[in-house]
């Protein structure tokens, strides 16, 4: 096969979806009819191929990643298995950001969830197209047109509906295929395996039809060619209206949408075929851009073999066996095994010893990999998330991927004088895979804190480390990873480091600018001095010391954020001054700016989903509200269940899991995730201050 005849038939997908729609139970049914797999791993069971770590199979979600690939109708269809827990979203933003599709699973009772407009808006930033798919149409309360009012009403997703529900709940019998105008059942007898094509029932001809003629506007009204062929009055057969949903779907214009129940072997053979005919091959995706590292010029790469190499590292991380594995994304070029390639990122040579497919947790050893291919590195030295790799002698930086800064900590501290060095290695390396879990260490306590994004995602931490590394650990309660910042612009700080001694003295002296920044801004820098005040050479000492200073506020003694910072004037000494006497000013002058900036404490606040049965809600809203929520919805289901959705300080929901079982007699659930920082309330900013400065 050429290699441009074997990129137009490779397929990077990810399935993602909220928390327990149904991805890694859909992703098992792919690999059984691919015949990738040999039987049907199940969730609940917990013998599902794609949560091969123990953790995911005791708790019954996905936690990590998982890689694999299948063929489908001459298709290599490349899959990433995606967490739908928000504490684990650092796994879907970064499988989106080198995928080329995705396939976006729905809960047919619950439809659109938090996490499914999380993840729908991170594809919407990397212009991923996908094709949805409402799972669990056998469930009691299923409904496939509310799901898809709720797509397009709260996703604003443009939906071409290509398939009807025969039949719901414990009567769902199979599909209508409203392009070919066709029947599809499945047999229980062999597992849902082979497909088989009939009739459409008498009572849903009528239906067919007319979602048949809403199916043609919709694609008509985006794209060009099929609007032309429908208003010149041709008939659209079935091959043309699929080359129009391709088109549109690659466009991100529209999104189809199936329907089925992974669980009960029905409809996962029409979204292959749908994947393969309606999302992109590594053709299809725009030339990735870059930075020419030496010259600063903006450079293009194609899906080509031919051209330069260039990869991105996605994820790094580290294989009891084998040592790290670092998972890349290839997006031009060709490299065998045993190849050096240039680490654009840190300046640095990488040895590819190895090169394997990774299947779950297990490897296939492979030669080489070119333009289109995920594939694993094996004891990469230096590559981390987000590395460029490139061929030395035409080096290209592909843009990095950021993350969000983790929202909670713990205190953790080794049982033993043994587990010391185990435990500095074991955050190390979890540091290392995860770029959402950070280490730190707080400087007047000496104390080793661990920051995550919320309770399970340092729990998983901590049980990995036990489990993986065999390190004892004593683990504090878990803490609100507060900031600080100023409300009020202050002009001209001054900040003076002025030391004389018997020999060379020490002189700084500058004059600052600071002010609030918009939320979420971070802090930055700017030298604005002119006419020479401040040799430039002392600058980078000013930032040094600016950024130290705001690393803790005056109110509580947490990081300062949403800060703008500009060097204004000053002066030197051609003998006395340093970098040491200037970043000693810079920081005087900071914490001067703080005081007189009316600095505040600012709390994460949490985007919260309650589910609960009706009989309930009067209590969820009252428990929320004492914990200072604000309520900002309320929707009744079909299935007898209420959603209230509400915004939370995060500093409030701890134990909430617990309180909701016993206000709900365990028939509740809820969901969390960051939504932004906020103003604490005087009276909590008191308290919490007093508790800093006691501490």
């Amino acid at each position: 096969m050429t290699a441009v005849r074997r990129l137009e038939r490779t397929r990077n997908i990810g399935i993602i979806a909220h928390i327990d729609a149904g991805k890694t139970t859909t992703t098992e049914r792919i690999l059984y009819y691919t015949g990738r797999t040999y039987k049907i791993g199940e969730v609940h069971e917990g013998t599902a191929t794609m949560d091969w770590m123990a953790q995911e199979r005791e708790r019954g979600i996905t936690i990590t990643a998982a890689a694999t690939s299948a063929q489908w109708a001459g298709h290599r269809v490349n899959i990433i298995d995606t967490p739908g827990h928000i504490d684990f979203t650092v796994e879907v933003q970064r499988s989106l950001r080198v995928l080329d599709g995705g396939v976006v699973v729905f809960d047919a009772v619950a439809g659109v969830e938090p996490q499914s407009e999380t993840v729908w808006r991170q594809a919407n930033r990397f212009g991923v197209p996908r094709i949805c798919f409402v799972n669990k149409m056998d469930r009691v309360g299923a409904d496939m047109d509310r799901t898809i009012d709720m797509i397009h009403e709260r996703l604003g997703g443009t939906v071409a509906r290509i398939q009807l529900p025969i039949g719901s709940e414990d009567s769902f019998a199979g599909v209508v295929d409203v392009i070919e105008m066709q029947a599809i059942f499945w047999d229980k007898d062999d597992l849902g395996a082979e497909p088989r094509p009939a009739e459409i029932p008498a009572d849903l001809v009528a239906d067919a039809e007319a979602a048949r003629e809403a199916l043609v506007e919709t694609v008509a009204e985006n794209d060009e060619e099929l609007e032309l062929a429908y208003l010149g009055g041709e008939s659209v057969d079935a091959s043309l209206l699929h080359d129009a949903i391709r088109r549109a779907t690659l466009a991100n214009k529209v999104v189809p949408v199936l329907c089925g129940t992974a669980l009960r072997n029905k409809g996962v053979q029409p979204l292959l075929d749908a994947v393969v005919r309606y999302l992109p091959s590594p053709l299809d995706v725009p030339a990735v851009e870059g930075v020419d590292p030496f010259t600063g010029e903006t450079v293009a790469r194609s899906s080509d073999p031919e051209e330069p190499f260039a990869a991105l590292v996605f994820k790094v991380v580290t294989d009891p066996y084998v040592g790290r594995l670092a998972y890349v994304r290839v997006y031009s070029g060709r490299v065998d095994a045993g190849t050096r390639v240039l680490n654009v990122s840190q300046n640095k040579k990488e040895r590819l010893s190895r090169i394997v497919l990774m299947h779950a947790n297990s490897r296939e050893e492979i030669d080489h990999v070119q333009a289109g291919d995920i594939a694993a590195i094996v004891g990469p030295k230096f590559a981390r998330t987000g590395d460029t790799l490139a061929d030395p002698g035409s080096p290209i930086e592909l843009e990095a991927i950021s993350f969000p800064e983790p929202v909670i900590h713990v205190a953790i501290e080794p049982r033993t004088k043994a587990d010391q060095e185990k435990l500095d290695e074991a955050l190390r390396r979890l540091a290392e895979e995860d770029p959402t879990f950070q280490v730190r260490v707080d400087d007047e306590t000496g104390q080793t804190l661990i920051y995550g994004m919320g309770e399970l995602h340092l729990e998983v931490i901590v049980e990995r480390m036990r489990r993986e590394f065999n390190v004892g650990a004593v683990v504090g309660r878990p803490q609100v990873a507060y900031r600080e910042t100023i409300t009020r612009r202050v002009e001209g700080v001054v900040g003076r480091f002025i030391r004389q001694t018997g020999g060379r003295g020490q002189y700084g002296h500058v004059v600052l600018d600071v002010e609030p920044a918009e939320s979420g801004a971070g802090i930055t820098f700017k030298d604005a001095i002119r006419g020479g005040a401040i040799p430039k050479e002392y600058v980078p000492a000013v930032e040094k010391g600016a950024l130290d200073a705001l690393g803790s506020g005056v109110v509580a003694g947490f990081p300062v954020v949403d800060v703008k910072v500009r060097l204004v004037d000053g002066s030197y000494h051609e003998v006395d001054s340093s970098d040491l006497a200037f970043k000693a000013a810079a920081s005087l002058a900071i914490r001067d700016a703080l005081g007189r900036g009316g600095s505040v404490l600012l709390e994460p606040v949490m985007k919260v989903e309650v589910v609960a049965p009706e009989e309930y809600v009067g209590d969820v809203i009252a428990d929320l509200n004492a914990r200072r929520g604000q309520i900002d919805g309320m929707e009744t289901r079909s299935d007898g269940v209420s959603a209230v959705d509400a915004h939370v300080p995060l500093g409030e929901m701890f134990g909430y899991a617990s309180d909701l079982r016993s206000t709900t007699q365990g028939r509740g659930t809820f969901t969390m995730e960051f939504e932004h920082y906020a103003p604490v309330p005087e009276r909590v900013s008191r308290t919490l201050a007093g508790v800093a400065a006691t501490a």
